[in-house]
C-alpha cells in the first residue's frame, strides 16, 4: 500500500478543485493506497498537507491548473496533471505516482535543498529519433485551446487522444486557456515526439516545437472526428522552424529562434485583435460586482420588501448592492477592463470614465461596451503614435495618455454615441418588456440552448453576459431563464446516473453524485467530464432540456433579482417572482435531458484497467 498526497487546484477553487480531489481519493482507495488531497484556489487552501504527510508520502500527484508552490515537496517524486485529466482518468495518475522504476513523462524529482527538477529530459535543442514501439506505434503531442479553456479545450484533448489511440500511437495533450495550462508538456515528451497537432481557436506559442513536424486546425476538427484529424496530421504536418537556428545553440531552448518566434506573435496579436478575448476580460471583472449586487437587493428585498423603508436594514442593503454601490461599478468595471485588455494600463482610466458616462447618460451596458472598446484603441494609438524624447517618455503613462485618452473617449460618449444607445437601450427594454408569453418562450429556448452548448465557453458566456446586463435596466426574466438553464445540464446527468446505469461507467455514476451538487449551485461546468467523454449524444441532450428549461421560465414570467447562486436563492423571500413555475421549469428541463440521454447514450462495456483494483473501471481501457 502506497502513501499519496495530492493538490487540486483550478483558478476558482470551487468545481473541478474539489471533483478532482475525490476522484483521486476514491482512485487511491479502489487500488488498495491511501491519499491525502489539499485543495487550493480563490478561496485558499484547504484541508492542508502537514510537513509530516508530506515527508512520509511516497509520491505526490499535483492535477492543478493554475501555478502551485512545489519548494515544500522537494526529493519527493510528482506526477502533474490537470485537473480535467484527475476527473476522467484519477486511476491512471494514481497508478503512475505508485509505479516503480525511473521517472516517466509527466513524472519528475524535485532535487533537495535546490529546487532542481530532475526528469532525464533531453534537452528540446536535441534532435529527436522517431520513437516507435510495437507495430510502429508513434508518439503524438498536442496542444489544445480555446478563450476560456473549459469545454471545447478537453474536448478536443479527449478527441485527438481517443484518436491516436484508435489508431495505435500514443499521445499526450497540453489543454491551454484564459485559466492556463494543464497537462503541461515537458521537455522529455516534445524531444521524443514525432508529431505534434495544435488544435487551438486562440494563438498557441510554437517556439518549444522548433524542428518538429507540427500540424495546425481549430478545436472542432478535433471535437468531431479526432482519429481522421490525427491521419490527416499525419500526412500533411510540416517542419515548423526548419533552417538555421531551428534547434538552437545548447540548452537555451533555440537562441535567436525562439526571440524571432515570439516576436512574431506579438506582432501577430498586435495586429489581429480579439473582440472576443477582449470583451471576457472585461465581463470577468465585472461579474463579482454584479452577482454581489445581485444578493445584496435579493436579501435587501428578504429584510424589507421590495420597497424598504429609509433607515432600515434592508434599505441600507438595498444601497450597497444598488445604483450607489455595486451596481452603481458594474458598467465602468466592465468598461475599463475592455480597454485594459485592449491598451494595458493606460486604458483602464479612459475606460472606465467611459463606462461612467454610459452609466449615467442612459445607454447602460451596451454603451459601456462600446466606452471599453473605444479607449482601449483610442489609447493603443495614442501610445503608438506619441513618440517623446526618452528623457520624456514618463510622461506619457502618467499625464498624456489619461488626459487624451480620457479626454477623446469623453466626448465620444458625450457627442457621438450616447444618445443613440440609449434609444436603442430604451427600446430593446421596452420590447423585451412587452413580449407575449410565446415569444418570450423563444427567447428563453434559445438562451437556454446557448447555456448549455458549451458549458461556460464562448455561447454560454455570450447568453449569461446578456442576461446579466439586462439587470441594470431592470430587466430580470432573461437571467432567471439563464440560471434554470445553467442548473439544468448537471442535475440531469446527476439524475441519468442514477436511473440509467448502464449508461455510465463506474467513474462517471461518481461523478455524478458532484454534478448534483454543482448543479444546485448553478455552477454548469459540472457536466463537463460527461460532455468531454461523449460530446455528440450528450450536448445535444442537455440543449434540448435547457431550451426547455428556458422557455418555460421566460413563458411563464419569472423573475429573478439575483444572478447567482443556484437553488439557495430560492429561499430569499421576494428574489424570484413566480417561484413554483420556476421551479417547475428546472424539473422539467432535468426531466427531459435524463430521458434523452437515456435514448442516445448506448450501453457501455467496462473493463478493467491492468494493476486496477477493487473492480476500478473505464469505458474505453485506452483512455489516457
Amino acid at each position: 500500500m502506497a502513501r499519496l498526497v495530492a493538490i487540486t487546484a483550478c483558478p476558482t477553487g470551487i468545481a473541478h478543485t474539489f471533483m478532482a480531489a475525490e476522484a483521486l481519493r476514491r482512485a487511491a482507495q479502489a487500488a488498495g493506497h491511501t491519499l491525502r488531497a489539499e485543495t487550493q484556489g480563490s478561496v485558499g487552501a484547504q484541508d492542508a498537507l502537514t510537513p509530516a504527510e508530506i515527508a512520509s508520502a511516497d509520491a505526490v500527484i499535483l492535477a492543478v491548473d493554475v501555478n502551485v508552490d512545489e519548494s515544500r515537496f522537494a526529493g519527493k517524486r510528482i506526477v502533474r496533471g490537470s485537473t480535467g485529466e484527475a476527473i476522467r482518468n484519477a486511476a491512471g495518475l494514481v497508478s503512475q505516482a505508485v509505479g516503480a522504476g525511473a521517472a516517466t513523462a509527466g513524472t519528475t524529482t524535485l532535487a533537495a535543498n535546490t529546487g532542481a527538477v530532475s526528469t532525464g529530459a533531453v534537452s528540446p535543442a536535441t534532435p529527436s529519433t522517431p520513437a516507435t514501439g510495437a507495430g510502429g506505434s508513434l508518439s503524438i503531442v498536442g496542444i489544445t485551446a480555446c478563450p476560456t479553456g473549459i469545454a471545447h479545450t478537453f474536448m478536443a484533448a479527449e478527441g485527438i487522444e481517443n484518436g491516436a489511440k484508435a489508431l495505435g500511437h500514443r499521445a499526450k495533450v497540453e489543454t491551454q486557456g484564459s485559466v492556463g495550462a494543464g497537462n503541461q508538456l515537458s521537455a522529455q515528451d516534445i524531444a521524443g515526439a514525432d508529431l505534434v497537432i495544435i488544435a487551438a481557436d486562440t494563438n498557441v506559442d510554437l517556439a518549444r516545437f522548433g524542428g518538429k513536424r507540427v500540424y495546425q486546425t481549430g478545436t472542432k476538427p478535433a471535437i468531431s472526428g479526432g482519429q481522421a484529424l490525427v491521419q490527416r496530421a499525419l500526412a500533411e504536418a510540416t517542419v515548423y522552424g526548419s533552417g538555421a537556428g531551428a534547434a538552437g545553440g545548447g540548452g537555451g531552448g533555440g537562441g535567436d529562434f525562439v526571440a524571432q518566434a515570439s516576436a512574431a506573435k506579438a506582432a501577430k496579436n498586435a495586429g489581429v485583435p480579439s473582440f472576443y478575448k477582449h470583451l471576457m476580460t472585461g465581463v470577468s471583472h465585472m461579474l463579482p460586482f454584479v452577482v454581489a449586487g445581485g444578493l445584496l437587493i435579493a436579501l435587501a428585498f428578504a429584510f424589507g420588501g421590495i420597497n424598504p423603508a429609509p433607515g432600515t436594514f434592508g434599505a441600507a442593503l438595498s444601497q450597497i448592492g444598488g445604483g450607489t454601490g455595486a451596481f452603481g461599478l458594474f458598467i465602468p468595471v466592465l468598461a475599463g477592463y475592455i480597454a485594459y485588455s485592449i491598451a494595458d494600463r493606460p486604458g483602464l482610466a479612459p475606460g472606465m470614465i467611459g463606462g461612467l458616462l454610459a452609466a449615467t447618460g442612459g445607454s447602460g451596458f451596451l454603451g459601456g461596451m462600446i466606452a471599453g472598446f473605444l479607449a482601449g484603441y483610442v489609447t493603443r494609438t495614442l501610445n503608438r503614435g506619441i513618440r517623446l524624447p526618452r528623457t520624456l517618455e514618463g510622461l506619457k503613462p502618467t499625464l498624456l495618455l489619461p488626459l487624451l485618452g480620457t479626454a477623446i473617449t469623453g466626448l465620444l460618449m458625450v457627442y457621438v454615441v450616447g444618445r443613440p444607445v440609449a434609444a436603442a437601450l430604451t427600446a430593446a427594454t421596452n420590447w423585451l418588456r412587452g413580449l407575449g408569453d410565446t415569444s418570450a418562450g423563444v427567447l428563453g429556448s434559445v438562451i437556454g440552448a446557448m447555456m448549455a452548448f458549451d458549458m461556460g465557453g464562448p455561447i454560454n458566456k455570450a447568453a449569461y453576459t446578456f442576461s446579466t446586463g439586462l439587470l441594470g435596466s431592470e430587466v430580470y426574466g432573461p437571467i432567471a431563464a439563464a440560471m434554470a438553464a445553467g442548473m439544468t445540464p448537471p442535475l440531469a446527468l446527476f439524475l441519468a446516473t442514477l436511473v440509467f446505469k448502464n449508461r455510465f461507467t463506474r467513474d462517471e455514476h461518481e461523478a455524478g453524485k458532484a454534478a448534483g451538487v454543482l448543479g444546485i449551485s448553478f455552477i454548469t461546468e459540472g457536466a463537463i467530464p460527461f460532455a468531454a467523454r461523449d460530446p455528440l449524444r450528450v450536448i445535444p441532450s442537455l440543449m434540448v432540456g435547457s431550451a426547455v428549461a428556458g422557455a418555460i421560465s421566460m413563458a411563464a414570467g419569472v423573475q429573478l433579482r439575483a444572478p447567482h447562486g443556484g437553488i439557495f436563492v430560492l429561499f430569499i423571500p421576494n428574489a424570484v417572482t413566480n417561484l413554483g413555475m420556476y421551479i417547475v421549469a428546472i424539473l422539467a428541463g432535468t426531466v427531459v435531458s435524463t430521458v434523452l440521454l437515456g435514448i442516445l447514450k448506448k450501453p457501455v462495456t467496462e473493463a478493467v484497467l491492468p494493476g486496477v483494483t477493487n473492480a476500478q473501471t473505464v469505458a474505453n481501457p485506452a483512455d489516457d
